[in-house]
């Protein structure tokens, strides 16, 4: 990287932005990372190799430019379940009347359809809903054979070629990762992305086997948006480095109703075994098309920042909508917002977890307390693997978390993490040198000025991952 420059950001929860036709250009680019997106998303359910390489080198470029670390998250497709074609491209199913999903790949017509999913049809029973289109339409199984379904559509509507299906009721012995999955995820860790997102999650073997594949050169994020996701919950998020409530297909397989109370339960637990938890999907959906957000969009962003989540993100707001710039720099104005608001600080005290039964706990619990009682500027935070930058984030501190690495990927990797500033700088060797680098960083980065205290954490011997165990009170000179 560069000579750094200042870039601080006026809020602790972060904005991953998605990219697509509407922001792959290095202007569009720069402009949404200065409105305030701390990290970019790849959606690898569109566009190609080429293209998302492309988007690589700009984000790459960009970072180079402004001298601070930003996080690349790339999102695997996962397996996408779909119905076959029809004759005519599109049928009207009339609710009540029967109708079948086959192994026949003949073009449908009003009576049948190809399900080129053999899996469903073994894992059926007799009155499992099947969801067509977004749960635009539903069908209860009413028998059961080797090569077909026969069902009785009891929400009935138009159904055109290729579209989704959805099983809420059973666990496919599906893998989370296709043959597709797997070309692009290896795609992205050559291309040294920071994330890798898991689609359709569904138990804990789904994450061991992506995190298999990574061999630690990226993060595993477990999109959760199956209901089978939530009974194995706690195992998922502990095996993951991060998770994403997936509001999309998460609120077609459940009922309305119960997505936000599924969005405050994964967060908790999330937040309660210290892994990152990102919010996502129509967060400001109308402003595909508009310029300004709903009323409803808004409370809906706040909601997840006094839930305490990590990170918000935006789908097609950025990637194929009409004002990018504008949904990025909207978000970052209710976030910051929300953060100045008394309330979020108390309910950010109140939620706290409880720290764990180990030194590196005990030493971020006394460094936020420390921070608190003396109104320290910072928290600097040095981290080999981004573990102590994680605790102190766990923490939900009042003052801001200087994030201090001597490796670019890690320093990516924190762009994601609530309250964390990120910072590339080279390894120190003794309490002193840490110390008096913390200060140099604090004052340069605008955290803190002359006079002013922060508070040091750090772990001995210097250099090891995993050993935070020292804590300073140091003031700037």
């Amino acid at each position: 990287m560069t000579v750094r420059q200042k870039l601080r950001r006026r809020r602790r929860t972060k904005i991953i932005a998605t990219l697509g036709p509407a922001s792959s250009t290095p202007e569009v680019l720069s402009r949404l990372f200065l409105a305030g997106a701390d990290v970019f998303r790849l959606n690898f359910s569109h566009g190609s190799h080429d293209d998302h390489a492309a988007r690589i080198a700009m984000i790459r470029d960009l970072e180079n430019t402004h001298g601070h670390p930003i996080g690349i998250l790339a999102d695997v497709q996962g397996p996408k379940l779909r119905v076959g074609r029809f004759g005519g491209g599109r049928v009207q199913l009339q609710t009540g009347q029967t109708f079948t999903l086959d192994l026949n790949p003949t073009p449908g017509d009003v009576r049948r359809v190809n399900l080129p999913h053999p899996e469903i049809i073994r894992a059926a029973s007799i009155g499992t809903t099947l969801l067509l289109d977004d749960g635009k339409l539903r069908l209860r199984i009413e028998r059961v054979r080797d090569d077909h379904l026969e069902t009785i559509v009891t929400v009935g509507g138009p159904l055109s070629d290729r579209k989704g299906v959805n099983v809420p009721d059973i666990l496919l012995p599906i893998p989370a990762l296709t043959v597709k999955d797997r070309e692009d995820m290896e795609f992205a860790l050559e291309h040294g992305v920071e994330y890798i997102g898991l689609s359709f999650v569904q138990r804990p073997d789904d994450v061991a086997e992506a995190r298999e594949i990574a061999r630690g050169r990226a993060w595993i994020m477990s999109k959760l948006e199956k209901p089978q996701a939530l009974e194995n919950l706690d195992a998922i998020v502990a095996l993951s480095d991060a998770v994403m409530v997936a509001r999309g297909d998460l609120g077609v397989e459940l009922p309305p109703e119960e997505v936000p109370l599924a969005q405050k339960r994964i967060v908790r637990t999330a937040r309660q075994l210290g892994k990152p938890v990102v919010v996502a999907t129509q967060m400001l959906e109308s402003m595909i098309s508009a310029p300004a957000p709903t009323r409803a969009e808004a409370s809906d962003v706040a909601t997840a920042v006094f839930d305490g989540a990590d990170a918000v993100m935006l789908s097609a707001e950025t990637a194929a909508g009409q004002y990018p710039f504008e949904a990025v720099n909207i978000m970052d104005r209710i976030v910051a917002r929300v953060e100045q608001d008394p309330g979020w600080r108390n309910i950010m005290d109140a939620s706290r977890p409880a720290p764990e039964h180990s030194m590196a706990d005990a030493i971020v619990a006394a460094a936020r307390q420390v921070a608190h009682t003396i109104q320290a500027q910072a928290i600097c935070a040095f981290t080999a693997s981004g573990s102590t930058a994680l605790r102190a984030a766990r923490e939900r501190p009042e003052a801001p978390i200087i994030g201090l690495t001597p490796t670019e990927s890690t320093a990516r990797r924190m762009a994601l993490v609530w309250g964390v500033h990120p910072v590339v700088t080279p390894e120190t060797h003794s309490m002193s040198e840490t110390v008096m680098k913390a200060t140099r960083i604090a004052q340069h980065e605008g955290f803190a000025s002359h006079g002013q205290d922060i508070v040091v954490i750090a772990g001995v011997p210097f250099g090891v991952a995993g050993t935070t165990n020292a804590l300073r009170v140091a003031k700037v000179k």
